[in-house]
């Protein structure tokens, strides 16, 4: 069962970070034998860096709603990420190939990413009543009290007593 945090909570990491956001969307969905393999691929792909936490991926999660597939990835550096996708003998390279070998942009699968480098302290997170998720798993998890008790606090604007909520 997961552990829900009854109380407000934010998330810090050590050092610059990426955040790649990764999908699919399913065009043609009568066209399982084309998506399907697309669909697969990722999964092979998260456990090989579960298993591999040097490549750099700090934390990944699925979010699944028909026709689109959704990867939240957090990495240690856009390097990292770089040489994983480029690398021959790991899981992507191959699924890419094989994704323009037999799709390229027919319009049976759409694939998409985008990237975002995070310099350390220019980012801000809340959870509320939540267990831990997203950037508080890829770093830790700590409590959104003093001076990161508001947006701004914890992006060291002010000393977090400008939050007007509480």
């Amino acid at each position: 069962m997961v552990q829900i945090i009854p109380a407000r909570m934010t998330a810090e990491i050590d050092g610059d970070f990426v955040v790649f956001l990764i999908g699919m969307r399913v065009n043609k969905w009568w066209k399982f034998w084309k998506w399907l393999p697309v669909a697969t691929a990722m999964p092979r792909m998260l456990a090989e860096l579960a298993e591999r936490p040097d490549l750099g991926l700090l934390h990944a999660r699925q979010v699944l709603g028909f026709p689109n597939l959704v990867v939240i990835q957090y990495w240690r550096s856009f390097e990292k990420l770089h040489a994983y996708a480029s690398d021959r003998a790991l899981a992507h390279l191959p699924a890419w190939r094989e994704f323009n070998r037999s799709i390229a942009s027919n319009g049976d699968v759409g694939i998409w990413h985008e990237t975002y480098l995070v310099k350390e302290g220019a980012y801000e997170s809340l959870y509320n009543n939540m267990p831990r998720f997203g950037l508080a798993v890829a770093g830790v998890s700590v409590p959104a009290e003093g001076g990161r008790k508001s947006a701004r606090g914890r992006l060291r604007q002010t000393g977090g007593a400008d939050q007007p909520v509480l």
